[in-house]
């Protein structure tokens, strides 16, 4: 052969290769059933061309026939067994052979073919020939696992009856689901025993009119392996084959969480029906019975609604109430409270203890404490009647007062021995000084005269302002926060101190120079260290020494905390005596109000509570450092103010000056002495003095057409007060100037008496240049 002719026969081998097996392709890929048969007397297994394709044979030889080890070579290891038992039970009389099993042909993957077959035999029964097709069911089996897989993680099983068989197809899952051992089929009888008796069957053995219907239903099982309930539910569809009967197929899967889930939301959706139910009862009730206002209104004050206590503390009723706004129910004085109070709210501010009065059906007035929020647009509010309260704080302050006012009387019943002591020695000097004046002057020794009106003169002084101190003591008037320098009002106690102690008594006054300023009302600090120099007294009958200290201290956090101060700088006002000092017990109670140790009718038991109530309202506190026989330590411990002392005094003298002549000054003073003395001295000035005694005559002088420039009066009168009549004057004479008189603490009169320049006051006694000054300074202004 030359190379020529090997070529064309190796061109015509490959064409003819290339061919089959574009052939063997075509044959698997359309599906086509192969064909074999197995010749048992020599062996040999033949087959068409399919069945070589599938195998991974050449046509030719499958068609002359291979031997069975081939064969059991190409089925998968892990079935190959099961092939051969099946095969050996066909050759041992077994009617048909039905199996899926893998295989692995040459060049190829691993693919799932379905045999089926039937055994001949001779007439003696013994096989000879065994035959039948092989198909490919790769792709159904990739379906079927794929279905599997879908089937677990869904835990979605599948079924299928069809009409008349007592048995249902079933996958592995719907086993799964039922507690039973995974099967292809299952009896219907065994299905319907899992299912709770009070459910629906599993398959719907009438199929309903229709050529394609569809149901879902839900029922419960109880499981085989484990006996637990389980909810399912079952979706299926009957389906009409022709020539095969009707067939039911379905799918069912677990709903037992859901079921739980809703059987909570249930019962939750019921609970939450009753508690709404419950707290809406509830909110109607208090609605209905709170003694306390209620309202809801806009945030502009437009009124929704009202519960009935509004009408029980108010007596509107619903109808006269709602749509008209709040406003229309408030005291004129307190609009601009309520109208704060709304803007707060419109700003989304919850507002609490905002006062004000609302006016009643009948025209009274009541006191509400409104607490409300603001929501979706409107206001709600809470409103509670304080009248009640009211008047009692208005009663209690008023018996704050006048148990102060009782402190303070107590006190000056203490000191009206040695005042009295005093006040007869600087008149002895005054009277028995005038005496000698008198004789020197009848004996002709005007010479001598001046040293004794000096110390006349300078007696008087003392005595006014002796009585001044005991005025402004004495006087009422709400506390007054101030800055106030505590040494120096100490200083100006000397006097009135040293009068109250005694003369057995060794007095130790401050020594330092000054001390912080602290914030309170001075005249309640006078009031605290006079009554406990008074206390300190008397707790030494037999004499001793007491001692008054100021100095500067810094409270650390510890003591603070202790004490219930701020930490930082604060001044200490002690009162200490070397008397008898307390017991534990007398200590424990030394602060309560109405506790005393003095016999009865010698004290009222208030001074040290009222000295604790000061200091705790001033900021500070006060405590009590003794023991029985080494005597008692008070100190009043106050905060340092960090502002600075008004030094400036209240009114700046004026320079005397000339007065024009013919000024005309109209003197209404009911003691005719005074009134003589004020007449005398304005004849002196230049200045035409008229009189009167009592307020009414005063009047009736202002009323006439006389030239008045100045009015001066007393305050105290009879018949009508000073300043009434000025008052009743100026109505007659808008430009009268008025220089009033009194015997009385300037404090108490001056915020009153002093309301524009053409107004001066001055108080008793006085001296001639001081009133010449007060005069000529009122005629002096335009």
């Amino acid at each position: 052969m030359n190379d020529k002719t090997h070529i064309g026969a190796s061109e015509k081998a490959f064409t003819r290769g290339a061919a089959d097996d574009l052939f063997q392709r075509t044959l698997i890929q359309s599906g086509a059933a192969a064909t074999w048969d197995w010749n048992l007397e020599d062996g040999l297994i033949m087959g068409d061309a399919a069945f070589a394709a599938l195998c991974g044979l050449s046509r030719e030889a499958a068609a002359a026939g291979v031997g069975s080890s081939i064969f059991y070579d190409l089925v998968h290891p892990d079935d190959r067994m099961r092939v051969r038992l099946a095969i050996g039970g066909i050759l041992r009389g077994a009617d048909v052979f039905s199996k899926e099993y893998r295989i692995i042909p040459s060049g190829r993957p691993v693919m799932w073919v379905h045999a089926r077959g039937y055994c001949q035999r001779d007439d003696e029964g013994r096989p000879r020939r065994f035959g039948g097709v092989i198909v490919d069911i790769t792709d159904q089996k990739r379906a079927e696992e794929r279905l599997r897989i879908a089937e677990a993680a869904g835990g979605v099983g599948t079924f299928e009856h069809i009409e008349g068989y007592a048995t249902v197809s079933v996958s592995a899952q719907f086993c799964a689901l039922l507690g039973l051992r995974s099967a292809d089929a299952l009896p219907v009888h065994t299905l319907q025993a899992a299912i709770h008796p009070e459910d629906a069957s599993l398959v719907d053995f009438v199929p309903p009119l229709g050529e394609r219907t569809t149901g879902e239903v839900e029922f419960r099982i109880v499981r085989r392996d484990d006996g637990r309930v389980r909810w399912l539910k079952r979706r299926g569809e009957h389906v009409e084959d022709p020539g095969e009967g009707c067939r039911f197929s379905g799918t069912i899967y677990d709903i037992t969480d859901a079921k739980r889930t809703e059987e909570r939301l249930r019962r939750l959706n019921d609970d939450l029906e009753q508690e709404i139910s419950r707290r809406t009862e509830t909110r109607n009730r208090i609605w209905q019975h709170s003694a306390e206002i209620l309202l809801i209104a806009g945030l502009d004050g437009k009124i929704g609604a009202v519960n009935p206590a509004w009408s029980t503390v108010l007596g509107w009723s619903e109808v006269q109430t709602v749509g008209r706004s709040i406003k229309d129910f408030v005291h004129a004085d307190d609009v601009h409270v309520l109208q704060e109070g709304l803007a707060s709210l419109s700003r989304g501010e919850t507002i609490a203890g905002v006062e004000v009065r609302l006016c009643t059906a009948e025209g009274a007035q009541r006191w509400i404490d409104w607490t409300a929020v603001p929501s979706a647009g409107m206001a709600h509010a809470v409103g509670r009647d304080v009248s009640a309260r009211k008047k009692q704080a208005e009663a209690l302050h008023l018996a704050e007062e006048q148990l102060r006012q009782s402190q303070k009387m107590e006190a000056l019943g203490q000191l009206t021995g040695g005042i009295a002591h005093d006040f007869n020695n600087m008149l002895t000097v005054v009277i028995s000084g005038l005496n000698i004046v008198r004789r020197r002057i009848a004996a002709g020794r005007t010479d001598e005269v001046e040293p004794m009106i000096d110390g006349a003169v300078d007696a008087a002084h003392r005595a006014a302002a002796l009585v001044h101190r005991l005025l402004a003591f004495s006087r009422r008037q709400p506390l007054n926060p101030e800055p106030v320098s505590p040494i120096a009002l100490i200083g100006t106690m000397a006097d009135i101190l040293s009068n109250t102690v005694g003369e057995n008594i060794a007095l130790s006054m401050p020594q330092a120079k000054t001390t912080w300023p602290v914030l309170c009302d001075s005249h309640q600090l006078e009031n605290a260290i006079l009554n406990l120099t008074i206390n300190a007294r008397d707790a030494m009958p037999d004499g001793g020494t007491l001692a008054i200290e100021c100095r500067n201290i810094v409270i650390d956090d510890k003591r603070a905390a202790a004490d219930a101060l701020t930490p930082g700088e604060h001044v200490c006002i002690s009162v200490s005596d070397t008397g008898t000092g307390m017991t534990e017990d007398v200590l424990a109670k030394a602060f309560d109000p109405f506790f005393t140790t003095k016999p009865a009718g010698k004290g009222t038991g208030l001074g040290l509570s009222m000295i604790y109530g000061f200091a705790r309202q001033s900021g500070g506190t006060a405590k009590i450092e003794t023991r029985p026989g080494a005597g008692t330590v008070i100190n009043i411990i106050l905060p340092r103010h960090r502002g600075q002392i008004d030094t400036k005094p209240a009114h700046s003298p004026l320079a005397p000056a000339a007065i024009p002549h013919g000024r005309t000054v109209l003197v209404v003073e009911d003691e005719s002495d005074l009134r003589r003395l004020v007449l005398d001295t304005l004849a002196d000035l230049g200045i035409e003095p008229l009189a009167a005694d009592d307020g009414l005559s005063g009047l009736e002088i202002l009323r006439s057409d006389q030239s008045i420039d100045l009015l001066v009066t007393d305050i105290g009168l009879p018949r009508m007060d000073g300043r009434q009549m000025a008052e009743a004057a100026r109505r007659i004479r808008p430009d009268l100037k008025v220089l009033f008189m009194t015997g009385y603490a300037e404090e108490l009169v001056a915020n009153e008496a002093l309301s524009d320049s053409r107004t001066g006051l001055i108080t008793k006694p006085f001296t001639v240049d001081a009133f010449c000054q007060s005069v000529c300074g009122l005629l002096q202004t335009a």
